[in-house]
């Protein structure tokens, strides 16, 4: 059997909120991921879904290690990381890589593309075959880049552009996985589609594997072939992109699949629309039982004293619900 290329078990991170000024006195935790269990097999895109202020960007960066996880263990490639040292960390950094949501915060505006794409080659120590500049020029045309412009700088590309150079940097070194942190959200609708074509076909190309963070869940349902639905730092569902989307069974999935756009206004006018009451509880203060429970509509007294656990209930599907919508 084929082991997950990235396994995690029990995964926390908790963050420290202090007051500032003076005496920068601690007034609580906040806690973005709150003990998660998640496996992304090789060549295998899985798609981390929810509301802003979830935790799934901080599920992808303390999966890299650029944050050290509070508890839980993190294993990639059956090696065990959690508690790897930076140094330690540097040469699976090669086997592990980012695509930032903002291109632009992402590229250093003083370094030109060139030398941006060609810094994971000197960091790394690795001189690939015919040279940096060859191989750079090499990368650019095969994200759909001018390999003529190696020498411009980022402010002279488009926001579609800039993130071709992310993904060229990201694939440089021939990664195993690739977290791409909301990578088309701040793109205009139009090149959406090209970029989540490329990173398709580099998919298949590589054999890469994708943690792909979003909140747009058409994106999802075109790159995805497994979805995770998280809310306030803890997974709710996770199962095959069909089943999903097709029947959900948490009713906060149900609600996040009634709010997405459908072409057909006929549809669009018939079809249920689940609006959620009241917001986005604090990360640091969390609802007891179910952290859904003071928004959801199905509510009994069990979800407010008794946390649902993730069980599977059938061909791959897992949820945390003690009333789930019927099958």
């Amino acid at each position: 059997m084929t082991e997950p290329i990235l396994k995690l078990e029990g995964l926390k991170k908790y963050f420290d909120s202090t007051s500032g000024g003076i005496f920068n006195k601690k007034k609580g935790t906040v806690k973005a991921v709150d003990g998660i269990d998640l496996e992304i097999m090789p060549g295998q895109t899985v798609g981390l879904v929810g509301e802003s202020g979830c935790g799934k960007t901080t599920v992808g960066r303390t999966v890299l290690k650029l944050y050290e996880p509070t508890e839980g263990t993190i294993t990639f490639n059956g090696q065990d990381i959690t508690h790897l040292s930076a140094h330690e960390m540097k040469p699976l950094r090669a086997q592990m890589q980012m695509i930032f949501q903002d291109p632009y915060a992402s590229l250093n505006p003083r370094h030109t593309v060139g030398t941006l794409i060609g810094a994971t080659f000197e960091i790394q120590g690795i001189t690939p075959e015919g040279g940096v500049k060859q191989e750079v020029e090499r990368l650019m045309e095969r994200v759909g880049l001018n390999p003529e412009h190696v020498n411009r700088y980022p402010h002279e590309f488009s926001g579609g552009q800039r993130q071709r150079i992310g993904v060229a940097r990201a694939i440089a070194l021939k990664p195993k996985l690739i977290v791409a942190d909301e990578p088309v959200s701040a793109l205009d609708v139009s090149i959406q589609a090209q970029v989540v074509n490329l990173l398709d076909d580099l998919q298949e190309e590589f054999n890469l594997s994708y943690l792909f963070v979003a909140h747009d869940l058409s994106v999802v349902q075109h790159i995805s072939d497994r979805v995770v639905v998280m809310y306030l730092g803890k997974i709710m569902e996770d199962a095959g992109k069909r089943d999903l989307f097709l029947a959900p069974r948490h009713p906060y999935t149900k609600a996040l699949l009634s709010a997405v756009p459908v072409p057909d206004p006929k549809k669009s006018r018939t079809r249920e629309k689940i609006i959620l009451q009241g917001d986005l509880p604090s990360p640091m203060n969390p609802p007891a039982g179910c952290v859904f429970n003071t928004r959801c509509w199905k509510v009994q007294e069990q979800c407010r004293v008794e946390v649902p656990p993730l069980i599977q209930i059938g061909n791959g599907h897992r949820l945390a619900c003690h009333f789930p919508e019927p099958a």
